[in-house]
């Protein structure tokens, strides 16, 4: 999908939001804004968003000589996530449909995003993820363990730290042996990394490769050889977040889209309201 009008402010509030974190000097502040702003304005809109995000943000890396601006906020999502796991095993556990329930969580996980506009703090999470799981999911989590019963390969995409710590109780679920689970290859907003899927223990349960590529999506041309093959060898693939959908909508069947919809360009392109759980094949 194409970068619309109404993202502009997204990509505004998220450079504005790094700035603070990372630069003191409000001279120093107003001029990256405003080179910001220029490159925003200047930039080719037909790209994807994720495509115009990669841009601004590495800018900003570069201008703050930061290379993992967001670090802090990673590790604070991933402290918070850790310490949900052991009530939401014991959910699963208790439930009657297990799997479908893993699937609810690992989309309701997806409300870990620094990037969206609907940020929510850590006092807020759990009465959040209880209003979500109530909600009923748009789309049939048991179609997606019918195909993964019956394929050899499938590449798990994650998005943001703290968010993969759900997807490990996903995997979990899957057939053993078959996931290879991909990561950012650089440090962009909140997205999860290497380090990130160490910590959550991702490796313990499944094949982990970086996809080469520091955007906050899949922009298959900027990953690496290696991700590119998993992805054209994958029987099924499993995407999580807006910034996957961005980049991946209408480029294969094989796609399992799996997001919470947090705007209305996503919602407008998916066919969902604003707040839902979707998993869409």
């Amino acid at each position: 999908m194409t970068t619309q009008y109404e993202c502009i402010p997204c990509f505004v509030r998220q450079a504005s939001e790094a700035l603070a974190i990372l630069v003191e000097n409000g001279v120093e502040r107003e001029r990256l804004m405003r080179q910001l702003l220029g490159e925003i304005s200047v930039n080719d809109w037909r790209g994807s968003p994720p495509v115009m995000a990669q841009h601004l943000h590495r800018i900003i890396r570069q201008a703050t000589k930061n290379k993992d601006p967001y670090s802090s906020v990673k590790n604070e999502m991933n402290r918070i996530a850790e310490g949900m796991m052991s009530r939401m095993r014991e959910m699963i556990r208790k439930s009657e449909n297990p799997r479908e329930l893993a699937v609810r969580l690992a989309i309701a996980g997806n409300l870990l995003d620094s990037g969206a506009k609907t940020q929510i703090s850590k006092e807020e999470l759990p009465q959040h993820m209880d209003k979500l799981l109530a909600q009923p999911l748009r789309g049939n989590a048991m179609t997606l363990f019918q195909k993964a019963e019956h394929t050899s390969k499938i590449l798990y995409l994650a998005d943001n730290a703290g968010e993969i710590y759900f997807d490990r109780l996903l995997i979990e679920m899957l057939p053993p042996g078959k996931v290879t689970f991909a990561v950012r290859g650089g440090p962009v907003v909140n997205d999860a990394t290497m380090e990130d899927a160490k910590r959550a223990g991702i490796a313990e349960i499944a094949r982990v490769i970086s996809n080469g590529s520091d955007a906050p999506g899949t922009i298959l041309d900027d990953t690496s050889s290696e991700f590119r093959l998993c992805f054209g060898q994958a029987d099924m693939i499993i995407a999580k977040g807006q910034g996957n959908y961005e980049t991946l909508s209408g480029r294969s069947r094989k796609i399992c889209f799996m997001l919470t919809v947090k705007c209305p360009v996503i919602a407008r392109h998916i066919g969902e309201p604003v707040g839902s759980m979707v998993i869409k094949m």
